[in-house]
């Protein structure tokens, strides 16, 4: 007898379609075969499948049985499809009642008949939601991450058992209620406050900047200036995420399996923190299988490079693309796939090997040949990529021992923020910019109409400070950030000069 019951597969960050169709011999050898392009963790789902249906009291068919994973030229990866070919061995060898139309199953199983966690599940609902499936049935663990899709009856089940029952109707499962993303959403927390922060006042500027446009920005300064703390700070004072950005995210940890179980959603923006010894495929994605890098498991979040320079030269210029488009796309023989990439980079960096270059108060001791060298670790290509330069310099003790000095605290900068981020919401509502940073040639052309005084004064800088015409545009995006924190429609002179601080001259 042939039954079929209906999964799906990866493809980047969304699924497709995948029909299990199985077969089991009236007559034939007894043997278990899966066809369909299926990898090693498919193919082992045999095992799984033969333990879980025997110890769930079921009869496994001593026949030839024969399960097709279709369409059979696209990969199939992972123990997802356990669950469909369980049933679909029931169904066939006449153990349930065949009434699985409108309805999608994904899951692992384990040898007793349990369903495990599994990766990719919020994919996998929306895309019952747009092939207009009724139900899918998914591991109880996973419930939460599904029910976040509307128009989708989500059945969880803890065991195999539990679903021939169901089938059955000798038990009744009831759907998952449907959560609303705006009740769970919430403001990222950080490690730091700002009000912990102590002198730096330059630079806490140019990170609230930052965090309301979506700018990269790139700190250097002598150790224990506090650069790591500022940008471990930075998460306190990001805008709260949107639904969609939020969607965003949970698709990409989802299929990565980093999603905490028993969650629903990513509801913080991610704040990632590689060590410099990561290789290319970690930063960026990749592998046989192509996965996420950092960098995407870091988007519409921050991604915080410390010690910047001693990160391998090949890894860094891998940022060129990523930074400028937003995506990356990973081609291997299997195929290509593309994930999405918009982050907020933070760098941090030493003015040279021993720290002390340029100090006012500790001798630096390399050589000048040394600095050079170690200045050029970071190609301009890259530092041109990035749109807000400061130093950070050391604090003074005077300043450290002030314990009455009243400082601004990340919530009150979050506000700050928050308020720009709406201002640019509302200003690219028809459009798929989310912030200034994102904003193209043309978008800028668009939206940021400069007076003559301010074009002039921008002109002037582009001579004396050598700056490309990636720069240029860079610092109307950030004078456009400026104008949005202080409220302001137009963008005046003020806004222009100070986002010019904020770009490192370029010399001959």
């Amino acid at each position: 007898m042939l039954s079929k019951v209906t999964s799906g597969a990866m493809v980047g960050l969304s699924a497709t379609l995948v029909d299990v169709e199985v077969d089991v011999a009236e007559v034939g050898l007894p043997s278990f075969t899966v066809v369909g392009l299926p990898d090693k963790a498919v193919e082992e789902s045999k095992e799984r499948v033969r333990s879980a249906i025997k110890n769930s009291g079921a009869d496994f068919p001593i026949t030839r049985i024969t399960v097709n994973l279709a369409p059979a030229d696209l990969p199939k990866m992972g123990p997802a499809y356990d669950l469909p070919i369980a049933l679909g061995i029931l169904i066939a060898s006449g153990q349930i009642a065949p009434e699985i139309d409108g309805s999608l199953f994904f899951g692992e199983l384990s040898l007793d008949g349990g369903l495990r966690h599994t990766n990719g599940i919020l994919p996998m609902s929306y895309l019952a939601s747009e092939k207009h499936y009724k139900q899918i049935f998914i591991p109880k663990v996973n419930e939460k991450e599904a029910a976040v899709v509307p128009a989708v009856k989500v059945y969880g089940a803890n065991s195999l058992l539990d679903l021939v029952r169901f089938f059955n109707k000798t038990l009744q499962i009831e759907p998952a209620k449907n959560i609303k993303l705006k009740t769970l959403l919430v403001r990222s927390e950080a490690e730091f406050d700002f009000s912990e922060i102590v002198g730096q006042e330059q630079a806490k500027r140019a990170l609230e900047v930052a965090a309301a446009g979506g700018h990269n920005l790139f700190m250097k300064g002598t150790p224990g200036s506090g650069k790591t703390m500022l940008s471990r700070a930075l998460p306190g004072i990001l805008p709260t995420p949107t639904e969609s950005e939020a969607l965003e995210v949970t698709k990409i940890y989802s299929i990565t399996g980093n999603l905490p179980e028993g969650e629903s959603i990513i509801t913080k923006r991610p704040f990632r923190s590689p060590h410099h010894t990561i290789s290319r495929i970690g930063l960026i994605g990749g592998g046989s299988s192509p996965l996420p890098g950092e960098i995407s498991l870091s988007h519409r979040g921050v991604l915080f490079l410390d010690e910047f320079p001693e990160f391998p030269r090949h890894v860094l210029e891998a940022l060129r693309q990523p930074i400028e488009d937003g995506v990356v796309t990973i081609s291997r023989a299997k195929g290509s796939v593309t994930y999405p990439a918009k982050f907020l980079l933070v760098a941090a960096s030493n003015p040279c090997p021993c720290g002390y270059f340029g100090d006012t108060k500790r001798v630096c001791t390399c050589l000048p040949g040394v600095v050079a060298r170690y200045q050029k670790r970071i190609s301009g290509p890259i530092l041109d990529r990035i749109d807000i330069h400061i130093d950070v310099p050391s604090v003074e003790t005077q300043k450290l021992l002030d314990d009455k000095a009243v400082r601004e605290c990340s919530k009150d900068i979050q506000k700050r923020t928050q308020s720009a981020r709406e201002i640019q919401t509302r200003r690219f509502k028809n459009t798929s910019i989310k912030s200034n940073a994102e904003m193209a040639t043309r978008d800028v052309k668009k939206y940021c109409a400069l007076t003559n005084e301010c074009q002039g004064l921008l002109t002037s800088a582009v001579s004396v400070m050598n700056l490309t015409a990636r720069s240029y545009f860079k610092v109307i995006k950030i004078a456009r950030t400026i104008a949005d924190l202080a409220g302001e429609k137009l963008i005046s002179v003020n806004h222009i000069a100070e986002a010019l601080q904020y770009r490192p001259k370029i010399e001959d």
